[in-house]
């Protein structure tokens, strides 16, 4: 467990949970979107709002991080502006795969967008497991494994779904535009690793500073 002395660091893991679960609502929200779309087009703005949720709670975090200031604490500085970073472009990625649907006149999405935004909730679930358990003391190395393999899968959709598009011969603006859709919900995913990364170089850390 956190040390008693470190309560800035409580608050701010607390502060890391709720960014988790807003990443989670968002990818949720996009899963949905792109599973019904074009039939419940409202969904883009509930996205939207978790971006600005997701920006309040990253400046609640620099906040209450130059608060502490130079106090001793069991996380680093460049720790907590690396996963506050990571987590708020998980947000960014799905607000901008949600409002691409309608900026490109989409009429329906591909079934591999489809499967790109299940990959990304089931991440997104495993980032949240990962944070309470970070919070709790637990050891979060498999689900941390499992989002890196998760990273891989993403990579292996996209890699088809763009050989795919080419080689239907389709109109090139409709391969662009799908291309573009695609990166998108990549990126999304691969912020996902990004915080596993993140969490990982903390349990290093904490592991060689032992217990409190």
């Amino acid at each position: 467990m956190w040390s008693t002395r470190a309560k800035e660091d409580v608050e701010l893991l607390e502060l890391f949970e709720a960014s988790g679960r807003n990443v989670q609502r968002a990818s949720c929200l996009l899963r949905d979107l792109y599973a019904e779309y074009p039939e419940r087009p409202e969904l883009a703005g509930e996205v939207l709002a978790c971006e600005h949720e997701g920006d309040r709670i990253a400046h609640e975090i620099l906040s209450r991080l130059a608060e502490r200031g130079t106090r001793s604490a069991d996380l680093d500085a460049a720790d907590v502006h690396a996963l506050a970073g990571a987590l708020d472009d998980v947000v960014d990625h799905a607000e901008e795969a949600a409002d691409q649907l309608g900026l490109y006149g989409v009429e329906a999405p591909m079934v591999q967008a489809q499967q790109m935004s299940e990959v990304l909730v089931g991440t997104a679930d495993l980032v949240v497991e990962s944070l309470r358990g970070l919070r709790d003391g637990e050891d979060v190395a498999d689900r941390l494994v499992e989002i890196h393999r998760r990273e891989n899968e993403a990579d292996r959709i996209v890699r088809a779904a763009v050989a795919s598009l080419f080689a239907t011969g389709i109109d090139p603006m409709t391969v662009i535009r799908w291309k573009d859709i695609y990166d998108t919900l990549e990126s999304a995913v691969d912020a996902c690793e990004t915080v596993a990364n993140v969490l990982e170089g903390i349990t290093l850390k904490r592991a060689a500073n032992g217990p409190h």
